[in-house]
């Protein structure tokens, strides 16, 4: 049995996308998205999103990857074996940067990429706009807003007709399998 996921609507071009995406915010749906082919400066302010804690995120295991790489040298030349090389001190901290600094980059590079991964909810083989045959101009010359029936402003009337009054053509329901 089918299952409604949302309601999609068309719009005419990213001026159109762009007012669409900030009159939705402004009447109060919070669960809704704009799809385009290429970026539209301004979208996020318009659908009123917050700024990505990915940033945050990266900033913490990096300076977590640095701390432990210059800990586990300070471990290791200073307590777990120490040795008087050229009578150079136990903690040497300038030849540990190279490897700190490897550490830094490569734990705040993981972060990046498994948090994105995590933060938009990837991987997720199949979305259920895929079904619609119209979603597959937005790689190309589409502009789209996807509402989804998770929303609490949604029903499929007044949501349809809503879409309409602010410029929405080929509003199609979207129903199908997760």
């Amino acid at each position: 049995m089918a299952q409604i996921h949302g309601i999609l609507a068309e719009f005419d071009g990213p001026a159109a996308l762009l007012k669409a995406g900030k009159q939705l915010n402004e009447k109060g749906y919070r669960k809704y998205d704009c799809h385009s082919p290429f970026p539209i400066h301004g979208m996020d302010d318009a659908m009123g999103l917050k700024r990505s804690p990915l940033g945050f995120i990266i900033a913490l295991f990096a300076i977590i990857g640095g701390l432990v790489g210059l800990g586990l040298q300070t471990w290791v030349h200073s307590i777990e074996y120490p040795l008087v090389i050229s009578g150079k001190p136990f903690f040497a901290w300038q030849s540990y940067i190279i490897v700190t600094f490897a550490l830094f980059i490569l734990f705040g590079a993981g972060a990046a990429v498994f948090g994105m991964l995590g933060l938009n909810k990837l991987p997720r083989y199949h979305h259920p706009l895929f079904y619609s045959d119209r979603f597959k101009k937005v790689t190309d010359d589409g502009f789209f807003v996807n509402i989804a029936a998770g929303d609490a402003l949604f029903d499929k009337k007044s949501t349809a007709a809503y879409l309409k009054s602010i410029g929405g053509k080929n509003i199609e329901v979207i129903e199908g399998e997760e």
